[in-house]
């Protein structure tokens, strides 16, 4: 599924973050930055050990804050890790809500036109899928809609049939769609 949101496109898809051929992807993080389980481990695995190294340099951080590091060996040029859930690995839909605008606000910061997401908080989090959805599109569809995002392709890429239904949904009631 997909809208258009002004000068931008919101996209929902099945698949593997890792092959996005965006200008950064997403990556689920922990506050130590720390690359070991659920998106971050196949983002190491496949975009290569120099990604959680570089991460970790400019760590650990707050849960809400985010850092950018290079692709690696991925097809997207960065890795923006984001803060989601601290130590005890519990995360909710306000701190999801924190964590996207910061995504955002740096990519419009360094200038990204391309952006691909995971759902945030799904994993070890344990947040059902429709409030991560709900948390997330909201969030990108205001951001958008403000007008001063450098941001013109905004994908979330999604791995179980469940979650791109809820995320499919939300964005049906929150951008609209067709």
């Amino acid at each position: 599924m997909k809208v258009r949101i002004g000068p931008s496109s919101v996209a929902i898809e099945r698949g593997d973050i890792t092959d996005a051929e965006v200008d950064a992807i997403v990556n689920a993080a922990n506050a130590t930055l720390a690359m070991s389980t659920g998106v971050a481990s196949a983002i190491k695995r496949k975009g290569g050990v120099i990604i959680e190294e570089e991460a970790m340099r400019q760590g650990p951080v707050e849960v809400g804050e985010v850092v950018l590091t290079t692709g690696g060996n991925l097809a997207a040029t960065h890795v923006v890790h984001a803060a989601v859930m601290g130590p005890d690995l519990k995360t909710d839909a306000d701190t999801i809500t924190r964590t996207t605008r910061a995504v955002l606000s740096l990519a419009d910061k360094h200038r990204l036109t391309s952006l691909a997401l995971p759902a945030l908080g799904t994993g070890v989090g344990h947040v059902p899928p429709n409030v991560s959805a709900d948390a997330m599109i909201n969030t990108v569809v205001a951001h958008v809609k403000a007008g001063a995002s450098t941001l013109r392709k905004i994908v979330f890429v999604l791995y179980e049939d469940a979650t791109v239904k809820a995320f499919s949904e939300a964005l049906k009631r929150h951008g609209g769609g067709r």
